[in-house]
Parts: structure tokens; C-alpha cells; sequence
């Protein structure tokens, strides 16, 4: 009998072993707002952890620094607020979460947040509400028999036109059009361009 539990515990150790030796994975987000899945503790890469609350969120004795995004603009005027906001906080992700990306492909979308990305460390000079954008377009089903297609009446309705610094040696700045759609009940930014 004795063979065989020293045998059982011999088997029981040699499991533990690799169990114990096997460091966690740490899922972080980087300084750039990228994925990082590590073996080293999120702060050794000045990264934060998923799930933990941004440094100005702990601190519970002041107000908190800005309000918390809008998820979804009703009017106009929220979403011109909201894009102010995101160039505020240079977050690209936000400006990401106020454009509609249907017909995107996983490549294209990523290389215009990529470019997002860039154009959000630019200052932000002027931002301009265009065409019939002063007030809020007609809900979706409002529109007449006789109107355009949709994609038609997207291009020509409202839009969000964006000045940015420039980055050449001519310093004129840079303009970005944006469409003004609504779907769901939420206006949305097509790329115009």
C-alpha cells in the first residue's frame, strides 16, 4: 500500500508543479489606447489594467474632471458637444464611437481610427455646422416619397465641417467633412470624404 501512495502524492506534486510556475496574463490598455496582454504587472508597462478605474476616478474628494461621454447624441448641438469634447481629451476612440461605420470593412475601419488617431493630437481651430445642420434633421421615417435614397440624402443633408492645425510648412489648416446621419435616433458622422 505504501508504494502506491507515495506514488499518488508523487503524481499529485509533479501537477502542482507546472500550475504554480505559470505566471498570469495581464490585460492592460497602453498609454496609446492599444490592447496589451503581459506577464508583467500593467504598471512595469505604464499601462492600465482592464477593469480598474482611471487614477481621476478614484479620487472620490473633488468633482470629477469632465462628464462622462455621451453614448449617444439626440441633437446637434450634443453632437457638436461631443466632438469638442473628444479633441478636448485628444481621445480618438470617443471621436470612433460618434461615426457610423456600417460598410466598413475590419481593415479600413481600423486604419481611419488609425488616421483619427493622428488628427486628434492636432488643435481643433473651428468646427462648423453646415447645410441644414443648424437644426436637427427630420426623423428617419419623415422623409417624402419623392426624396433621394438614403446614401443620396446623406451626402447632401447636414454636415460637421472640422479646421485643424496643419502640419505642413505652409501652416494653412486642414479641413474635415463630416455627414450628419441619423439612425436609431442617434446622429451619427459619415467621412464625407
Amino acid at each position: 500500500m505504501r508504494p502506491t501512495s507515495a506514488l499518488l502524492w508523487l503524481l499529485l506534486l509533479a501537477a502542482a508543479v507546472p500550475v504554480q510556475a505559470q505566471n498570469p496574463i495581464h490585460h492592460c490598455i497602453g498609454a496609446h489606447g492599444n490592447p496589451v496582454f503581459t506577464d508583467q504587472p500593467c504598471a512595469s508597462l505604464d499601462a492600465t489594467p482592464v477593469g480598474a478605474a482611471p487614477p481621476s476616478a478614484r479620487d472620490d474628494s473633488g468633482p470629477p474632471d469632465a462628464p462622462p461621454p455621451l453614448l449617444c447624441a439626440a441633437t446637434t448641438a450634443q453632437l457638436r458637444q461631443s466632438v469638442i469634447d473628444a479633441f478636448a481629451q485628444r481621445d480618438a476612440n470617443r471621436m470612433a464611437g460618434l461615426m457610423l461605420w456600417g460598410g466598413y470593412g475590419q481593415g479600413a475601419a481600423v486604419a481611419d481610427i488609425r488616421s483619427l488617431a493622428l488628427l486628434m493630437r492636432r488643435p481643433l481651430l473651428d468646427l462648423q455646422l453646415t447645410g441644414s445642420a443648424t437644426t436637427d434633421p427630420p426623423p428617419a421615417g419623415a422623409a417624402s416619397s419623392g426624396a433621394a435614397p438614403a446614401a443620396d440624402a446623406a451626402t447632401a443633408g447636414p454636415q460637421l465641417r472640422l479646421q485643424l492645425a496643419g502640419t505642413d510648412a505652409s501652416g494653412s489648416p486642414r479641413e474635415l467633412r463630416f455627414d450628419i446621419v441619423q439612425r436609431a435616433g442617434c446622429l451619427w458622422l459619415r467621412n464625407a470624404e
